[in-house]
């Protein structure tokens, strides 16, 4: 295998700040390194991993899969894409799916179905209205939504048509709309943004807001959705109903899959309008469906609410045990410890050496997001681990 980080260096471009770490095997909750040390990830590729690595009943409907088709584009029929089509939409309140390969992806699809409608439908209208700090993607469109200067301002001028207002603010929402609003672009709960949870009815309250000037609501899930807040999409626990809304992440356990849903009165995307080579292809709609079921049939949303609530107090302990703990906050598995100084990424990396992943998603804030299908035990192991690197730091 060689130096694996040396090799890296002369051939890819420095896109990531990676860890010293060269992964190379998983089983469930945890990962191994090529040099034998095993870790509890508490990180499952970014919300990615939902049932965990090398899930057995996963690992063959992907092997079983891969030895009959993968791929064979959108110019034909497959059995797994009707499949997974016909869960999303019968589990949901949306009525039509596209398929794609990430949550830029999928947010992408979104933007142009929301201006298309805005045009057709609203006099020409086709701005969108995004919140600061929020997080919708890295393609230009996508991150043209992105409410963070320093992932737009690189790229020279942005996409125009967005319109950024504060997070959990329905007044911003209102004095923002104008005749030429399409769209309201929401997360449920800021995930990259450091797990910003709003207030029980902000989403309800805007989706009020969207009825009553006759624009469209879409609530990016592509980090909330597929099980990850205890429900199979996150706006369940808000009362209301989106237009659009948009899925990756956890949907394929591992396997690369966006989508975009949509109710039938938004749905305006025409033969020619958008498409994607490998967008819901056979592999990826198979483990999908796969992934879906276990969450409705096989137990696995009412783990998220158990572990969740587990995993909630066992922070909101440690805000008692140590100075350095200013709260937490989150739902479901999706949780964030805040600290008091910007230090999550020296606590990360000493997790790390003490064999947990976590992930620093802002300088004050450690991000939780273990396999869904997490247990009991392991959570108290993660906890226990943050515990005594907090110990650690603060004797300096």
């Amino acid at each position: 295998m060689g130096n694996i980080p040396a090799r890296e260096a002369v051939v890819h471009m420095t896109t990531y700040r990676r860890q010293p770490v060269t992964l190379v095997r998983g089983q469930g909750t945890r990962v191994w390194d090529d040099e034998g040390r095993a870790y509890l990830d508490f990180i499952a590729g970014i919300a990615v991993d939902a049932l965990g690595h090398a899930h057995p009943g996963l690992t063959e409907v992907i092997a079983k899969q891969a030895g009959t088709l993968i791929q064979v584009s959108n110019l034909f029929y497959t059995e797994p894409q009707i499949e997974l089509a016909e869960l999303l939409v019968g589990h949901s309140a949306l009525d039509r799916v596209f398929f794609c390969n990430s949550g830029a992806e999928a947010n992408e699809a979104a933007i142009k179905i929301a201006r298309k409608w805005g045009i057709l439908n609203r006099n020409g209208a086709y701005e969108i209205i995004a919140t600061h700090n929020g997080f919708h993607g890295r393609t230009l469109g996508s991150v043209a939504a992105t409410g963070t200067p320093r992932y737009r301002e690189p790229f020279g001028p942005s996409l125009p048509g967005f319109v950024f207002v504060d997070f959990d603010d329905v007044e911003a929402i209102k004095a923002a709309t104008t005749s030429h609003t399409a769209a309201v672009l929401l997360e449920p709960i800021q995930g990259e943004g450091g797990v910003i949870v709003p207030a029980p009815d902000y989403l309800r309250r805007v989706r009020e807001w969207c009825d009553e000037q006759g624009i469209l609501l879409m609530l990016d899930e592509v980090q909330t959705g597929s099980g990850r807040t205890g429900t199979l999409w996150a706006y369940e626990q808000a009362g209301m109903e989106p237009d659009i809304m948009t899925l990756a992440k956890g949907l394929g356990g591992g396997v690369p899959i966006g989508a975009v849903l949509a109710k039938n009165a938004c749905a305006v995307l025409e033969p020619g309008d958008h498409g994607s080579t490998f967008g819901g292809n056979a592999l990826a709609t198979a483990a999908g469906a796969y992934v879906i079921r276990q969450l409705i049939e096989g137990g696995v949303l009412e783990n998220v609410r158990t572990r969740g609530g587990q995993l909630e107090r066992r922070l909101a302990g440690l805000e008692d045990r140590s100075p350095l703990v200013a709260g937490q906050r989150g739902v479901g598995l999706l949780r964030a410890l805040v600290l008091t100084a910007d230090i999550a990424p020296d606590v990360a990396t000493k997790a790390m050496a003490r064999g947990l992943l976590v992930n620093p998603v802002r300088p004050n804030v450690i991000r939780f997001l273990p396999p869904l299908n997490v247990s009991a035990a392991e959570i108290d192991e993660a906890v226990d681990i943050i515990d005594a690197v907090l110990a650690e730091v603060a004797a300096g």
